[in-house]
């Protein structure tokens, strides 16, 4: 009985982290029209601050062995490319009654390349809860043919981010506070005038602390060619910044 429930809590942990990213797209969308100075949102790419992710969620796979030397303690690391108003395309009843109970490592695998699945382990932590299966489900059949050139698409973008003054941003105040000022004026410097208006922050108090756990991006554009983020996210439309001011912590808890 008692190893019953801690699966559940363990299932309903993994589901309460896809609900509360979707959610906050969801929110994002609800504001991010036709307004000045941009386009309409149909995308949403969803970056994870992976040492305040797992501040608030400790227990989970990717974050038990988590450590300051690991690519995600000092990098953004993917929680999915989500296209509005769409999902689970194609997708048959029975499998999506399974991948919306949360126990996502008993989904079928993601068909991908070596290379490509090598490469999302490092960048995707919550493989290990099985994000990468759930992701793909849930959004990428409504976006491409195949689960490779979905991801691919993704690791391309979040290189991108990576490589940015945003990434450097977050480096180099880890343990610090970093306000929404900030955060704007690093995207606008590597993305273009206004990028900063299309991101929205995720943040979660833990022990009175306002921990930065990840960012939701808006885009629009054509994801199947060659555009790059600035040009993704400048094509977007504002958005409201929420969170205005949090810590990008450092990796284990406290």
């Amino acid at each position: 009985m008692r190893a019953r429930a801690i699966v559940n809590v363990v299932r309903m942990a993994a589901l309460a982290v896809g609900l509360g990213f979707a959610t906050f797209a969801a929110a994002q969308e609800g504001d991010e029209g036709g307004g000045a100075g941009g386009g309409k949102t149909e995308y949403v790419l969803a970056v994870s601050w992976q040492p305040g992710f797992c501040e608030t969620r400790p227990t989970r796979k990717e974050c038990v062995d988590q450590t300051a030397e690991r690519f995600d303690a000092t990098h953004f690391s993917l929680h999915g490319l989500w296209p509005l108003r769409k999902s689970y395309c194609g997708v048959e009843a029975e499998l999506k009654a399974r991948d919306r109970k949360g126990d996502w490592l008993d989904l079928p695998k993601a068909a991908m390349t070596d290379d490509t699945a090598a490469r999302l382990l490092v960048a995707m932590p919550g493989v290990k809860s099985g994000l990468d299966r759930h992701q793909w489900l849930r959004s990428g059949t409504c976006q491409a043919s195949n689960a490779d050139d979905y991801f691919t698409l993704q690791l391309r973008l979040l290189d991108e981010l990576n490589r940015s003054a945003v990434r450097a941003l977050f480096a180099d105040q880890i343990g610090k506070e970093i306000d929404e000022k900030q955060i704007k004026q690093a995207f606008d410097h590597s993305f273009g005038a206004g990028a900063g208006d299309r991101v929205r922050m995720r943040c979660q108090s833990v022990n009175g602390r306002s921990i930065i756990t990840g960012l939701t991006i808006g885009l629009s554009g054509d994801l199947s060619g060659k555009s790059g983020l600035s040009d993704l996210i400048q094509a977007a439309g504002p958005t409201e910044f929420k969170c205005g001011k949090g810590i990008a912590d450092a990796a284990g808890q406290g």
